[in-house]
């Protein structure tokens, strides 16, 4: 496998770790509608299945999936951070 993450669809802020991904490494990721290849400097440990940030959040703005809007980041989230219930709330109950 060349790639460690996927990203659902362009736009996304976020891709999915199908590897472990570890802090510091140039991690190379697949956006699943178009095939395009982009890479990260993760700046976290990423466990597989769990989210690395593609682009810079401030607290309230709308994290991105799927095309949709996932949830609010409650913390400064940067390009490489892992994106979980630290730093994230879902957005079934964000008004």
């Amino acid at each position: 496998m060349t790639h460690q993450f996927l990203v659902h669809r362009t736009g996304d802020q976020v891709g999915v770790a199908v590897a472990e991904i570890r802090p510091g490494m140039s991690a190379e990721g697949v956006f699943m509608d178009t095939s395009e290849r982009c890479a990260v400097a993760s700046r976290s440990q990423i466990p597989l299945g769990h989210k690395i940030a593609l682009a810079d959040l401030e607290p309230g703005a709308a994290v991105i999936e799927y095309g949709a809007k996932i949830g609010l980041a409650v913390a400064p989230i940067r390009t490489g951070d892992l994106v979980h219930t630290h730093n994230i709330k879902t957005a079934r109950w964000s008004s």
